[in-house]
């Protein structure tokens, strides 16, 4: 019997989860599935420029577990460029670290943490916000997973500015 794999750690939750070629009604697409953790692996690697061994300890998983996780999301993006698929980004056995928060009144989008209760926008005061975490069914389970964290800090080292809460527009 296998060992249960242990959650994997994503920094924030992605912005988008759909991608498809322009001018191609989705439905008419084949889709491919991009977990949220091979999403991860991307983003360390290839935007952010980890070493395996950097996003390994970032993620919380072994090098060889990140080069497993890194080859299969790049063959899943090279599909949606070469062929032409739907890239959804959804599922995987993931806590996130923060959240991305989106005031459905202003468009302001800004980073918190699991621990922090927001209930306003600190922009326009407005209480109709969207937990972005939330979309991927996440939000108490990540919170009780950071408060155990281990991982490094190398996730955000090409962020400039302050850190907590972070304000841009969507």
């Amino acid at each position: 019997m296998p060992r249960p794999k242990n959650k994997r750690i994503v920094h924030e939750p992605p912005l988008f989860s759909e991608f498809k070629p322009v001018g191609i009604k989705g439905q008419s697409l084949e889709q491919t599935l991009l977990t949220l953790d091979e999403f991860e692996a991307f983003r360390l690697a290839d935007n952010i420029g980890l070493s395996h061994a950097e996003a390994a300890e970032e993620m919380e998983i072994s090098r060889s577990t990140f080069t497993r996780l890194i080859e299969t999301s790049r063959k899943k993006i090279a599909e949606l460029i070469i062929n032409g698929k739907l890239l959804t980004i959804e599922g995987g056995n993931i806590h996130f670290r923060k959240n991305l928060m989106r005031c459905q009144s202003c468009g302001h989008m800004f980073r918190i943490n699991f621990n922090e209760s927001l209930t306003e926008c600190p922009s326009c005061n407005s209480k109709n916000l969207l937990s972005l975490a939330g979309g991927f069914g996440h939000g108490r389970c990540c919170a009780n997973s950071n408060n155990q964290k281990r991982g490094g800090n190398h996730a955000s080292r090409k962020q400039n500015g302050p850190r907590e809460p972070r304000f841009f527009n969507g």
